[in-house]
């Protein structure tokens, strides 16, 4: 009989919990029969003495199946992606409807903003009418018609996690790689996926700062996916300047639908294809990148976008005159450089932190977010400017706001005489 006790002793002991002790622990997580407290030591035991892949992968496993595990009955295979966060990055509009277009299907449940970093449902609540609370039975409609679905976790999708990971941000454990690893995985493998790949980011703009941080989660989370029966690969991504030049969620969405109708390329174009062929490779598509970027430049990709976003309660026309739909902010103002120069160095935590207390992010759980707010226009790492040429233009509610948001622009471009050497945006692949 297993019971909290003695799978927190064990852990304390520095033991490996059996499965069968950490499938019961999840269920309690999920009824409530676990405490705070037994949960909170938990998390705590698994944070200073850590998990063998076993373990990780029995956690995985059990989280997982705490609440409903979705199955599909779809004529092509079941794919997803997943970020560990970064700024400007609005790859999953990008990305979702393009594998639809190469015959994959895509039943993304997505996250709201964390930190610094713009969550991809706050980017969708910019689109008038888009439901994503939508329930299961709409859910699965719109997967199957348009190929793809961008949604949140319902209630009863891995409740353990929701469970542990509340508890996990007030007891100082939320970095452990273990429970990392455990929270991500089991949300995607309830979606029921084939195949997944991940971005996890590196640089100012990421929570991984180091190669080293990074490559470790990235070797975790692959050897645990495909432990737990997902066939995944990992692409570790520069993230040392915004991914699209625009931060904040109604211009995040404004760049996507740019890639998608063609009107623009560059690094969101770019990275999206390359882990979208990740993921059509790990499911068995050949050729994924001819594929893709055939997809985004015939329209194919726009096509399924706009087929989710009525789907979910969008607009009709939301595809062919987006700009009519999102909403504008009040204020918009360039932010001038002080100096001239070539930018040598942006911080891009910076930059999202700016754009969360414009109100594009929450800095409290009960903050309400204005979709307008943001940047966009931001320089390129190894850009020359004059003095007084703008680096980024602001998009306010108030004009002190904008002001406020100016200046720490202006901080966050380091401005220099020699142009940084270019690494690659794709450092690495895992798998």
């Amino acid at each position: 009989m297993t019971d909290a006790r003695s799978v927190i002793a064990a852990l304390r002991r520095g033991d490996a919990p059996t499965p069968e002790a950490l499938a019961w622990f999840a269920r309690g997580l999920a009824d409530g029969s676990v405490s705070d407290a037994q949960a909170g030591a938990f998390a705590m035991g698994v944070c200073l003495r850590g998990l063998p892949e076993a373990g990780r992968v029995a956690l995985t496993r059990a989280m997982r199946d705490s609440g409903h595990v979705l199955d599909w009955d779809l004529d092509g295979p079941i794919v997803d992606k997943h970020s560990t966060g970064g700024i400007g990055d609005c790859t999953s509009l990008v990305l979702a409807p393009a594998l639809a277009a190469c015959g994959a299907y895509v039943p993304m449940i997505s996250g709201r903003g964390l930190g610094h970093t713009g969550g991809t449902l706050d980017k969708l609540d910019a689109i008038p009418g888009y439901a994503t609370a939508a329930d299961e039975a709409r859910f699965r409609r719109v997967v199957a018609g348009a190929g793809c679905a961008i949604v949140g976790a319902s209630a009863d999708i891995a409740p353990a996690d929701r469970r542990l990971y509340a508890v996990r941000d007030v007891t100082a454990t939320v970095e452990s790689l273990d429970l990392i690893c455990s929270s991500i995985l089991s949300k995607k493998l309830a979606a029921g996926l084939q195949a997944l790949v991940l971005d996890v980011k590196v640089g100012s703009g990421a929570f991984m700062k180091t190669a080293a941080d990074a490559r470790a989660l990235a070797r975790a989370m692959v050897d645990t996916a495909n432990a737990a029966g997902c066939a995944t690969a990992v692409l570790m991504t520069r993230m040392d300047e915004p991914l699209a030049p625009s931060l904040g969620n109604a211009l995040e969405v404004d760049a996507a639908m740019r890639v998608l109708t063609g009107a623009e390329t560059g690094p969101l174009h770019d990275l999206s294809v390359a882990l979208g062929a990740e993921a059509l490779d790990r499911a068995g598509i050949a050729d994924g990148e001819a594929k893709l970027r055939k997809a985004i430049a015939s329209g194919a990709a726009a096509e399924r976008f706009a087929r989710m976003v009525y789907g979910l309660g969008g607009p009709k026309g939301f595809v062919e005159d987006w700009t009519r739909f999102l909403p504008e902010a009040t204020v918009i103002e360039e932010v001038p450089a002080p100096a001239s120069g070539v930018v040598t160095a942006i911080d891009g935590e910076a930059l999202g932190l700016a754009v969360v207390r414009m109100g594009g992010g929450r800095q409290v759980e009960s903050d309400r977010i204005d979709p307008a707010v943001g940047l966009s226009d931001v320089v390129r790492l190894g850009t020359r400017v004059e003095k007084g040429q703008p680096l980024a233009k602001v998009h306010a509610a108030r004009e002190g706001q904008a002001q406020e948001a100016a200046r720490a622009v202006a901080a966050a471009v380091t401005l220099g005489e020699k142009a940084p050497k270019s690494g690659p945006l794709v450092i690495e692949r895992v798998a």
